[in-house]
């Protein structure tokens, strides 16, 4: 995927904030660009951040990143790109489970392989918005059943306690409306996003806690850069 190509993908979404999942920093697979920084520039975005999951190569040798850790070297995670004010950035950390779990092989016609799982991180920026101050946030979770449960339930406690109107969006690894049930947010969108050219189950998912506008549209829009929709939502 060429930089170029996300950037315009990105920038298409006209987003005042943009949650970004699996992204690359200085990856030798992505052209040893900060994919963040480089949406963040095609956008005029007036703050960003990258936050690494793990730092080194997926796949390969990495390690679990810590706060502050490895600001040069490469990485793997989650980012935030946002054309509004941000005045505060927060970090959850999500240890990876101990077991392997099933995941489909593309194009495998119903096979399965057994993968380690990886750390995961969450990332959520203070933002001076047009209703006022909202945290809004940013995962990716473990594909491990349960494992990601919890993860969430960890990630939601945290964000609540910021004591703001908050929104969190990605890929959680869990389908439908489980996410709202497991934390008792409310799901701010329901839409099949996975598959990308077909979907049939929500994986991504936009949940809310607080004080929040009316979200007066959802759309999904088919990204040729990703195997999910997009997950696009409008506030009055």
């Amino acid at each position: 995927m060429s930089t170029e190509r996300l950037v315009d993908a990105c920038r298409s979404l006209e987003a005042d904030v943009l949650a970004l999942q699996e992204i690359d920093r200085f990856q030798a697979r992505s052209g040893c660009v900060d994919q963040t920084a480089a949406v963040a520039e095609g956008m005029g975005a007036a703050a960003w951040r990258f936050e690494p999951a793990l730092v080194g190569e997926p796949g390969a040798t990495w390690r679990a990143a810590g706060d502050g850790d490895g600001a040069g070297e490469p990485g793997y995670g989650v980012g935030l790109v946002s054309r509004l004010p941000v005045r505060a950035w927060h970090v959850v950390r999500l240890r990876a489970a101990k077991v392997r779990a099933p995941v489909a092989v593309p194009g495998g016609r119903g096979r399965f392989i057994l993968l380690p799982d990886e750390p995961r991180v969450a990332l959520a920026a203070e933002v001076e918005s047009p209703y006022g101050p909202l945290a809004v946030a940013t995962t990716h979770l473990s594909f491990v059943p349960g494992w990601n449960l919890a993860q969430l339930r960890r990630v939601t406690r945290h964000l609540a306690a910021l004591g703001l109107p908050c929104v969190l969006l990605g890929d959680l690894n869990v389908p439908g409306r489980l996410p709202a049930r497991a934390t008792g947010w409310r799901a701010l969108a329901r839409a099949r996003t996975f598959p990308g050219a077909s979907p049939s189950m929500q994986l991504d998912h936009a949940l809310g806690h607080g004080l929040l506008p009316v979200v007066r549209a959802v759309s999904t829009p088919e990204l040729a850069l990703s195997d999910h929709r997009a997950l696009v939502l409008e506030f009055l």
